[in-house]
């Protein structure tokens, strides 16, 4: 893969920081990198394999000669900027909403769908957090045998509400040992020592935001559009990765022994599954690691074609920043760097 120029907007947010992390941690080949950002962080720097980069502001002439552009700055940037960016000749991997359910961008998890990279017309759609981590998880088993079902609980942690969300999980835990009043600014209601529904608005299907990108984004990357998807999102009180209790009816039998071999196998997963030392996933040991932590293998026992899991996975890494740049080497495998 030719050196790439590097553009990443939102540089100083929880994902744009990764994303600087994980290009170092693979090595991935960058001719020059520019670091963009509101106003209000210009003049900081962020380094980047031993070296200070200098934040600049993002303006919509900050595309000139770039091959990539990583956005992390939220759907109302990526709405006004991407267009700059595509008009400048750069690919954009986008991490925001904005973009996911248009019919004419694809939404990508490269352990699930690939090929859909070929279709990009100069923006591909990073999905949501919880919806990359479930599809990473349960796709081998559809590929295999097929789902009917999906009823799905999360356990999402601070980190999915960006970086001051996870400051104020710790202001709020070092309040409470020391017997100050508890204050929040970032979530609706107490994060520390609390669970909450997720913090997104209610819709009119009673379902909450979130969790109607679970079920949509995993209908478009599973290209089945008919695929029933029972969410239950909710925010507890972990600094970071997500975790979440999948139950799945199968279109056909499936023993929790042939699962365990299967997803041992899969690209993008490991298997923590230790009854004997009731060792199976859990957040603290997901974090940092770009794979999903699938566990808890077991029939359902209400039904003969059902199976129940449980899954952690870095919402910051597999969620996010790994996420886009694994499309990002992809997209080089495919040699589709320019839209068609």
């Amino acid at each position: 893969m030719r050196p790439q120029n590097i553009a990443v907007v939102g540089a100083t947010g929880a994902v744009g920081v990764e994303i600087l992390r994980v290009m170092e941690r693979r090595n991935f080949p960058v001719a020059s990198l520019k670091l963009l950002a509101s106003k209000r962080s210009v003049g900081k720097t962020l380094d980047f394999k031993g070296k200070p980069h200098a934040v600049e502001e993002l303006t919509a002439g900050s595309f000139k000669g770039v091959d990539i552009a990583f956005f992390s700055a939220g759907a109302t940037r990526s709405r006004e900027f991407v267009p700059a960016a595509k008009a400048a000749g750069a690919v954009v991997i986008d991490n925001s909403s904005a973009f996911r359910m248009d019919p004419n961008t694809p939404l990508v998890v490269p352990e699930v769908n690939p090929g859909d990279l070929r279709l990009h017309k100069g923006v591909i759609a990073n999905p949501n957090c919880t919806a990359a981590i479930l599809c990473t998880a349960v796709w081998p088993i559809h590929q295999a045998v097929g789902i009917r079902k999906i009823v799905v609980s999360t356990y999402q942690s601070a980190s999915g509400a960006g970086a001051a969300a996870m400051q104020e999980l710790e202001d709020q835990m070092h309040e409470y040992a020391e017997g100050k009043e508890i204050t929040r600014s970032v979530f609706p209601h107490q994060i520390a020592f609390n669970v909450f529904s997720h913090n997104t608005k209610i819709a009119e299907n009673g379902y909450n935001d979130e969790e109607n990108k679970v079920v949509e984004e995993t209908r478009k990357m599973f290209h089945a559009p008919d695929l029933a998807i029972l969410p239950t999102c909710v925010r507890v009180p972990v600094l970071r990765a997500h975790s979440e209790a999948i139950t799945l009816e199968l279109n056909a039998p499936m023993s929790p022994e042939e699962a365990r071999e299967l997803l041992s196998r899969a690209p993008g997963v490991k298997v923590v599954d230790d009854p004997v030392a009731n060792h199976f996933p859990m957040p603290i040991e997901a974090s940092g690691d770009l794979d999903v932590h699938v566990g808890r293998i077991r029939r359902d026992l209400t039904s003969p074609n059902g199976l129940a899991l449980f899954v952690a996975g870095d919402q910051l890494l597999k969620g996010a920043a790994w996420n886009a740049v694994q499309i990002a080497e992809e997209l080089a495998k495919l040699e589709v760097l320019a839209a068609e």
